[in-house]
């Protein structure tokens, strides 16, 4: 399994897929990550076309056992971050 792209080269790769110069890509991958976190962070959800739907959704007070004393705890309520894959992504990874 290889490394994940460092934002450096996910700049590169960006900005040569766009015909474009590093800052203009740079530009445009913290503009998406800041829509993005500002949307999810709202409660919404945002559909990145061949890549997937990316949601917030809330999570109630809940019963959690520590595992080092066997202890029950409660847990507050949180929200979680749930990605789900586009199946056109799916696809190129498994065909």
């Amino acid at each position: 399994m290889s490394k994940p792209l460092t934002k450096t080269q996910l700049v590169a790769a960006v900005a040569t897929e766009m015909a474009s110069d590093k800052k203009t890509a740079a530009a445009a991958l913290d503009a998406i990550a800041a829509v993005v976190t500002k949307e999810i962070a709202a409660g919404g959800a945002v559909n990145l076309p061949g890549v997937g739907k990316i949601s917030c959704r809330a999570r109630p007070e809940r019963q959690v056992r520590n595992p080092a004393t066997g202890e029950s705890i409660t847990k507050a309520a949180d929200k979680q971050v749930k990605v789900a894959v586009a199946k056109a992504l799916k696809d190129s990874v498994n065909g």
